[in-house]
């Protein structure tokens, strides 16, 4: 099992801020978007509007990060500054 954390845009967007998703094998960051997004409508345009930046454990971390069972996943849009 996993749990989803989604920030900012994404929360708003998908009207929740976690998820907890059962995962037997290790699957990477990527993967799991697309598995997110074959959740429907809302979901695609949500991951699919901007870059969505992910940490893992608390850690930024790539799309090619492998995601095991038991960790965090912390999915948000990029940061904006001005």
């Amino acid at each position: 099992m996993i749990e989803v954390l989604f920030f900012a845009r994404l929360r708003e967007a998908l009207g929740l801020s976690r998820l907890t998703l059962e995962l037997d094998a290790p699957i990477t960051v990527a993967r799991l978007k697309e598995l997110l997004a074959a959740r429907g409508t809302a979901w695609q345009q949500a991951l699919g509007q901007c870059q969505v930046l992910a940490a893992v454990n608390q850690e930024m971390v790539g799309e090619a990060t492998l995601i095991r069972p038991g960790d965090e996943v912390a999915l948000f849009p990029p940061a904006t500054g001005g």
